[in-house]
């Protein structure tokens, strides 16, 4: 039995990169994605699948997190808040859904001790992202304790943050690196068909591409 690794993949750029780096690492991935009732919810699932027939994971999970919507409190779950399109600004932003890495990551846990995994893959990145304060280094360390202490003696997992202190220009750049399929990746918060350009995963997106001098290959509006 080869080594495990469960990658939590939205089929976007920074979670579709984490699992290319430990793939080559030689985990075979576990590759889990969550459906939250977020206004890009077919798209991304869509991307997901796309990337993990791309990746040849070991094995896939699509799991329904419907009480998202119930808890609202984020753009991304809740159409009667405006996904902001003005630029990035200080601060957490209302495109924040709450605690959504702790419930993932505690989901991932469960999936990883089913599977006899011994790492948990997530993209987070923290120096160049939102805001999002489940992006943080320290948090996700922290996790990593709780996981540990609440899974079996047997059970030790790392939670690996291959992203954690890059830059979006540099993630582009290790992308290619790693002959990401980019083409199959999605970011824009708003749309489907075309990305807006205008939210602010589409900005942080943009200027990577632009700082990296690297031609992003989805549509835009």
């Amino acid at each position: 039995m080869g080594k495990k690794a469960v990658c939590i993949m939205s089929g976007g750029m920074d979670s579709t990169l984490a699992a290319y780096m430990l793939r080559t690492q030689g985990y075979e991935i576990v590759a889990v994605h969550f459906n939250y009732d977020q206004r890009t919810q077919q798209k991304e699932l869509e991307c997901f699948r796309a990337i993990a027939a791309r990746l040849g994971t070991a094995q896939t999970y699509e799991i329904d997190l419907d009480f998202f919507a119930a808890i609202g409190a984020s753009a991304l779950t809740d159409r009667s808040i405006e996904v902001p399109t003005g630029g990035i600004e200080a601060g957490v932003p209302v495109t924040y859904v709450p605690f959504r890495n702790g419930i993932f990551l505690s989901i991932a846990a469960a999936i990883a001790e089913k599977e006899g995994a011994t790492v948990i893959g997530i993209g987070v990145v923290e120096e160049d992202s939102s805001g999002y304060p489940d992006c943080r280094e320290a948090y996700i360390e922290a996790m990593q304790r709780a996981v540990n202490l609440g899974t079996k003696d047997e059970t030790n997992l790392t939670i690996a943050m291959p992203l954690v202190h890059l830059k979006k220009e540099q993630i582009v750049a290790e992308a290619v690196a790693y002959d990401v399929p980019l083409e199959l990746t999605w970011s824009c918060y708003r749309d489907e068909a075309e990305a807006c350009g205008v939210c602010d995963s589409c900005r942080l997106r943009l200027k990577g591409f632009e700082l990296a001098g690297v031609r992003d290959p989805i549509p835009y509006r």
